[in-house]
């Protein structure tokens, strides 16, 4: 087993380059809520995956402008107050987003977007300038 020293440098370093917004939930009802997303890198893209488990698509806003990526919606409270009284309330409604920025060059007319089982998938493909290279070595 390799035991790996934390290093606060790099998590602080890699937060700063997906810039983040949005708070986190605080316990009542109607609050602007962070995304939670995992986001890889591969050869020749980025791949965002967002948790949006109960949305319909058609309540997400996805844009690309300036080299960022924006995810946004709302969730809508499906509650009456005339239904009755509540003991435990831990769903939220209300207002969601997050914004990443891409240290690197991305092609942002070839963004798809997939929703499946709650689960909202990006691919943002860098442009050819951005991928790696494989450098031939010649010989004599």
């Amino acid at each position: 087993m390799k035991v790996i020293r934390w290093n606060p440098s790099f998590t602080m370093n890699w937060q700063n380059e997906f810039n983040r917004y949005g708070e986190r939930p605080n316990g009542y009802a109607d609050t602007k809520m962070g995304l939670a997303v995992d986001v890889f890198e591969n050869d020749n893209s980025y791949v965002v995956k967002a948790s949006v488990p109960g949305i319909n698509v058609e309540d997400v806003e996805i844009t690309f402008e300036d080299d960022v990526l924006t995810i946004k919606g709302e969730v809508q409270n499906d509650y009456e107050e005339e239904e009755g009284t509540f003991h435990i309330r831990e769903r939220w409604f209300g207002t969601f987003g997050r914004r990443l920025h891409f240290p690197t060059y991305v092609d942002a007319d070839a963004i798809e977007a997939s929703y499946e089982n709650g689960i909202l998938t990006l691919n943002v493909p860098k442009v050819e300038e951005a991928q790696p290279k494989r450098i031939e070595v010649k010989t004599a």
